[in-house]
């Protein structure tokens, strides 16, 4: 090379040789140095001073992550992921540094690849092709001239990076959550995301931030402006170490929440409101994508134990600042400081605030310690990482043992349980999470988000759903414009059967978050239930704007192929899933159509071989639709047994309907407790 301080360093593992030669080749084709160590014998001290050499002083690393990558516990790859995890620490905020490309299907939930690699955006190359969209991006990045680069997927545009050196999911919409640099695909976070493996949350998938004005389509075109309206943006971090994003955006959280409980003012949910976050994009065409009329923003200093918020809310037809203050105040007082914004919104706006002070005292605490260390706990959650579960488990518990009777605390410590059960010690995370639900009732009755947490487990571990929808009926009753619970509230009643009710709760949730991925890819599974095929695809194709990584999108895509008989195009959007157990699961199905027993065997193998643990909901599904109705029973046996998520999908999984006449599919409805 000959200007290592120019070049990229392309990091593999050796049975992903052909891909990283793709790629090599075509950064080379471009007039980028590469380092691409191809020796067929790797290893000695002066070898691997080298490579510590090149990682040390490299402009851009690129891991190439891959199924390979996942299954090998060990290999030279590793130590270099290790060293250029430990020079990203180093590295100035406005400097890119790692760049991850997957070169298969390999999910961005990945517990195997550092946490570091899962904080910034990862660009989906298969085989390392089709990659003059990166390629162009890594020129960019390593120009002389580029004044904000950063490490985004192919076709997007830079966005700020963080301090570690690599593009920050907590200065975007994260959650990034892989998350979602540019799409918190909705906060379960205490806005939860889609649900894991289909069951509670799924991936947040980026989608490119030159594509934000694009995204107009996700709202109706021709829907009126409501005039008493308004988005919150993100506050901007203003601190000096650009450290404390994690207390601005739980600000803006926090004044989202207190702003949605006024009598007749639409307030946008997170999701949408941070959608925008880090991109060049104006107030006007924010606001016309999120149809509304105002728009709230403002920015956050915090320094010690004091704080300055600065607050604006401007009309968005005319530009025009209606109102904007400056508070300088002690970190203690920031709840004082959130009523006041919303005190003045709503008194520009001249609309009414509801009488909450119940529930917004619910959710508070005289302890600034516990405060802070409850939004640490929000922005791991949203980030849908095991990792970033586990460390939210951590600071939602240190909050409730700082604050006893701090209810929202135990309302986060109730979600980051329960998700994280789904990854570890299944039964007792799940108990804890139950316990931390009721605790979080008991000291707030009118707290919505301890109820909406325990509806989930009710639903999707219990199997109690007379209780889950009491519980959210009781939550909506107190947030009815809160999107995350009518989102949950449609998976509680679609369990039932229930998919008219839940589809009405959908389109409410949609109106207050029209850029909610989550939301259009969980209509669409509403809408298969009912054979609205036409609606199904235009609410797939919804998600898929969004989020074109939307994991559960892409699997209903495939659905629809598959039951409107469109097999060879089923087979094609099974390739695009993200989840491993959908696509093989898909391919055994559309195989057995096609009269391929070989190849549906073989598919429906591997899912038994890797998945009968986490997915015995779906071997039975392709049991059932190969007709195999013995084998159908005995899995959605083991699946009631594993306490398998999928089951709440039972009523109206479409792949079953050849066993709803049966008795013994009736008997096990009974015993599930669902109508027959």
């Amino acid at each position: 090379m000959t200007d290592p301080n120019k070049a990229v360093f392309l990091s593999y593992a050796s049975q992903d040789a052909e891909a990283a030669q793709n790629l090599c080749n075509a950064l080379r084709a471009a007039g980028i140095d590469v380092w691409f160590d191809q020796s067929a014998l790797r290893g000695g001290d002066a070898w691997d001073a080298s490579i510590r050499r090149q990682i040390k002083t490299c402009a851009l690393f690129i891991p190439i992550i891959s199924r390979h990558t996942h299954t090998r516990d060990e290999g030279y790859f590793r130590l270099e992921w290790k060293l250029a995890v430990d020079r990203s620490h180093l590295i100035v905020a406005d400097r890119p540094f790692l760049l991850p490309v997957v070169i298969d299907d390999t999910s961005d939930r990945d517990e195997k690849v550092p946490d570091r690699f899962r904080d910034v955006q990862w660009t989906r190359l298969p085989g390392g092709r089709s990659a003059e969209a990166f390629v162009e991006n890594v020129r960019r990045l390593l120009s002389p001239v580029a004044t904000t680069p950063a490490a985004t997927s192919v076709g997007s545009s830079a966005v700020p990076t963080s301090s570690t050196g690599a593009v920050s999911a907590e200065s975007m919409p994260s959650a990034s959550r892989a998350f979602v640099p540019w799409i918190v695909g909705g906060l379960l976070i205490i806005a939860t995301g889609y649900l894991i493996a289909d069951k509670f949350i799924g991936s947040r998938h980026a989608v490119p931030a030159a594509e934000a004005p694009a995204i107009v389509a996700a709202a109706p075109a021709t829907a009126a402006v409501p005039e008493k309206s308004v988005a919150v943006l993100p506050f901007v971090d203003m601190s000096e170490k650009k450290d404390q994003e994690y207390f601005s955006d739980g600000l803006s959280e926090e004044l989202i929440d207190l702003l949605a409980r006024t009598q007749g003012l639409q307030v946008i949910a997170r999701t949408s409101s941070f959608y925008f976050k880090g991109k060049q994009v104006t107030i006007a065409e924010i606001a016309k994508t999120l149809n509304v009329a105002h728009v709230l923003e403002g920015s956050v200093r915090k320094a010690g134990n004091t704080i300055r918020v600065t607050a604006q809310l401007i009309r968005a037809k005319d530009g025009v600042h209606l109102w904007s203050e400056t508070y300088d105040r002690s970190i203690k007082d920031v709840f004082k400081v959130q009523d006041e914004i919303s005190a003045a919104v709503v008194a520009a706006l001249k609309v009414q605030l509801l009488p909450t002070a119940a529930t917004a005292d619910a959710a508070r605490t005289a302890n600034t310690e516990a405060h802070n260390q409850y939004l640490l706990g929000r922005q791991f959650l949203n980030r849908t990482t095991v990792e970033g579960f586990r460390r939210a488990v951590e600071c939602y518990r240190k909050a409730v043992e700082l604050d006893p009777e701090y209810a929202a605390g135990y309302a986060g410590l109730s979600e980051s349980e329960m998700y994280l059960a789904e990854y570890t010690d299944f039964g007792a995370g799940f108990q804890r999470g139950l316990a931390a639900a009721d605790k979080a009732i008991a000291l707030a009755p009118n707290l919505a988000e301890g109820y909406a947490a325990r509806a989930l487990m009710r639903n999707t571990y219990l199997f109690d759903f007379v209780g889950a929808q009491a519980d959210i009926e009781k939550a909506v009753a107190i947030s009815p414009g809160d999107s995350h619970i009518l989102n949950r509230y449609a998976e509680v009643l679609s369990a039932v059967n229930r998919v008219a009710d839940a589809e009405v709760a959908l389109r409410k949730a949609i109106e207050v978050d029209p850029l909610s991925s989550e939301a259009w890819q969980t209509l669409a599974r509403v809408q298969i239930s009912q054979g609205q095929f036409a609606a199904v695809r235009t609410s797939i194709e919804r998600a898929l704007d969004i989020d074109p990584g939307n994991g559960f999108a892409q699997y209903y895509s495939a659905q629809l192929e598959l039951l409107q008989g469109r097999i060879p195009e089923a087979l094609a959007a099974a390739g695009k899933i993200g989840f491993e157990e959908e696509r093989l699961m898909i391919m055994a199905m559309a195989e057995h159509t096609l009269g391929h027993t070989q190849e549906s065997d073989k598919a429906l193998g591997e899912l038994v071989a890797m998945y009968a643990r986490d997915a015995a909901y779906q071997i039975a599904d392709s049991y059932a639709w190969r007709g195999e109705k013995r084998k159908a029973y005995e899995w959605l046996e083991r699946s009631y047994q594993q306490r398998d998520g999928g089951l709440v999908h039972l009523e109206i999984d479409p792949y079953l309907r050849g066993l709803r006449g049966d008795e013994e599919f009736k008997a096990f409805l009974r015993k599930m407790k669902l109508p027959e």
